[in-house]
Formats: C-alpha cells, structure tokens, sequence
C-alpha cells in the first residue's frame, strides 16, 4: 500500500549553504546529525553510482522531508540542473501564507524570481523561482476552499 510521498532529494555543490538556504528561507529543520558514505558497496548498490562519496542531511518541514546530498565522487556531469519544461523531476513547491511578503523574505535568503511578480489565478497564487543553486521552487498560496489546500491534505479531503 503506498501511503504518500516520504521526501525529495536535491544533489548540492554546497551542502551547507544549501542546509542553510532551505533552514532559513523555508523553515526546515535538520532530522538528525547527517549522514555519509565512501567506498560503501551496499550504498553504491543503493543509489545506482559505482565509486559514490556522499554527505548529506534530512531536513523536516510538516510533513515533507527534503533529502540534501553532495557527492565528492564520482565527478558531477557537466548538465545544468533541470527547467520546468524538462523531463523528470522539475520542481519542489511551498505552500505560503502571505505570497508577496513571504517572496520578499525568500529573496532575502537567496533565492531569485528573474524580475517577475506572482500570479493570481484566482484559486492559487504563484511564481516559480530558483535556489542558490538554480533548482527550482514553486511558490504558491491556495485560497480558501480551492480543493487542494495543506488543511485538505491533513483532513483527507478528496
């Protein structure tokens, strides 16, 4: 029985700015001490990445868990991190309470929206925009009674 989504994974150049980033801009907090490998088999195995090095952290924000890594080996490929309109997974979104106020605050901790203001759809305000490292976050605020609020996702509401 699948029981929903555990976490998302983000592969970083910086570990710790990215930790800082997502601790202080989007309000994670670190589960544990952090973790890492080098020369494991059994985590080569895992991850599908013969002669894989890795440290990373989990992070918690309600109920999300957000996977950082940073491979020392082997050597990254040189593709850019992925667009919106790109095949496989594109973007993680955060729902906001207060979208202009809480965009503010997320330019503040370094994330950039390319000079471009949120939308208003009417059931959900938006903007994409990317992290210190060019991955891309959605930044949304439901209104009420849109159908696909948090509060719908914690009540079950179908």
């Amino acid at each position: 029985m699948i029981r929903g989504v555990h976490h998302i994974g983000v592969n970083c150049r910086d570990l710790d700015r990215m930790t800082r980033f997502y601790v202080e801009a989007l309000r994670f907090e670190p589960v544990g001490e952090g973790f890492g490998w080098q020369d494991e088999a059994v985590m080569d195995l895992i991850v599908d990445v013969p002669g894989s090095a890795a440290n990373g952290v989990m992070l918690r924000a309600g109920q999300c868990y957000l996977e950082l890594f940073s491979y020392s080996a082997p050597p990254p490929s040189a593709s850019p991190p992925l667009r919106p309109h790109d095949r496989g997974y594109t973007h993680l979104c955060i729902d906001v309470t207060d979208i202009a106020a809480d965009i503010a605050h997320l330019e503040l901790c370094g994330m950039t929206f390319n000079d471009r203001s949120f939308v208003d759809m009417g059931h959900v305000k938006t903007l994409y925009g990317y992290d210190p490292e060019g991955n891309v976050i959605e930044v949304q605020q439901c209104a009420e009674d849109n159908g696909f609020t948090l509060e719908d996702l914690r009540a079950g509401v179908s």
